[in-house]
């Protein structure tokens, strides 16, 4: 048929990241205390997005974005990580502790400690925010008082990105 196109659209062919997209990339994830996360001085990262591997409101500024794009977004306070939830601060007691981290574990304020998760398929973590008394005197806390809210709930977040491979 003469007039008829045959052949490959003329649009970029530069791939755009997309749900189920897997992404090599660089990014920076910061706070009103600076930095949380920031991969640019060392080996990119790999994710796959829709796995939960960032949060919501994070890989939605990333769809769209062709390979090869660096930018930045500043995400409102709560959006990215939600609000604090003053029931995630929670006592743990020394039992559980020393199942997850072995008998002479040392906990200090600021250390952050991962957890398994019920079904044993995941970990979640916490942030250690007071040690409690140590009734025994063995050393050891007899309860250690966590933070298990992301460190940036509740806080404006940085998020800068550059994709490096999108497939």
């Amino acid at each position: 048929m003469e007039g008829q196109f045959i052949g490959t659209s003329m649009a970029s062919s530069t791939p755009r990241v997309q749900p189920g997209s897997f992404l090599t990339l660089h990014y920076r994830l910061a706070g009103p205390y600076g930095d949380i996360i920031n991969t640019f001085e060392g080996k990119p990262s790999t994710l796959t997005v829709g796995n939960s591997e960032l949060s919501p409101a994070i890989e939605q500024r990333l769809l769209g974005l062709e390979e090869g794009t660096r930018t930045q977004f500043e995400i409102p306070a709560g959006e990215a990580f939600g609000e604090r939830n003053p029931e995630m601060v929670r006592w743990v007691a020394r039992k559980l502790l020393v199942q997850v981290s072995g008998a002479n574990a040392q906990y200090s304020v600021g250390d952050v400690v991962k957890f398994p998760t019920p079904d044993g398929a995941g970990q979640y973590a916490g942030a250690v925010k007071e040690l409690g008394a140590d009734e025994d005197g063995d050393g050891h806390p007899d309860a250690v008082l966590f933070d298990f809210n992301h460190p940036l709930a509740s806080h404006p977040v940085t998020f800068e990105v550059q994709l490096i491979g999108v497939i």
